[in-house]
């Protein structure tokens, strides 16, 4: 399981330095398109397109990454108020609702990432990307969040057989109350 967890978390950050990437691109054809139509008068071609196509990669590419760190936003009213026990509990819950909502997610994704692959669909423009990518993309993310979350409900279950809290807590707050 270890290094299963590990591998994740490697392909992840792999995802999330490329999602990273797409956003340095992006912002630096957009600053070039502005500063080409504005002062020299010419724009740049294409950075419409190329922001929607890596706005896909830039979301979804950080999902996985925010998981494995559980960085995801959660009210935590009573959540640090519960026993270690409880607590695993409500993220057994949570981890279940989080598989659900993303295996819709990935099973829609997915049949339009191979529809938008059978009919070749592209953005309209001067420059036409194609969107089967970002859409392979899309569904590529929310399978590595399915597979953190199988992880994390794991380590949830036997997180409430034992009463442990959280080991990977990196600002040490979910170990206030035990």
């Amino acid at each position: 399981m270890k290094l299963l967890s590990h591998i994740l978390e490697r392909l992840a950050l792999a995802v999330l330095l490329v999602g990273g990437l797409g956003m340095l691109m992006s912002m630096f054809l957009g600053v070039a398109d502005i500063v080409g139509t504005q002062i020299l008068l010419i724009p740049v071609p294409g950075p419409r397109e190329l922001t929607e196509s890596t706005m896909v990669l830039i979301v979804f590419g950080a999902l996985a990454y925010a998981q494995i760190r559980r960085a995801h936003i959660r009210v935590e009213l009573f959540y640090f108020q519960m026993p270690p026990r409880i607590r695993a509990t409500m993220d057994v819950i949570t981890d279940l609702a989080a598989i659900a909502f993303f295996g819709l997610i990935l099973s829609e994704a997915f049949s339009e990432a191979r529809y938008s692959l059978q009919i070749g669909e592209a953005t309209d423009g001067l420059i036409r990307f194609p969107l089967w990518p970002a859409r392979f993309v899309l569904a590529a993310g929310c399978a590595l969040v399915i597979v953190q979350l199988l992880l994390h409900l794991f380590q949830d279950f036997i997180r409430i057989k034992t009463g442990e809290g959280l080991k990977n807590d990196p600002l040490g707050v979910l170990q206030k109350v035990e």
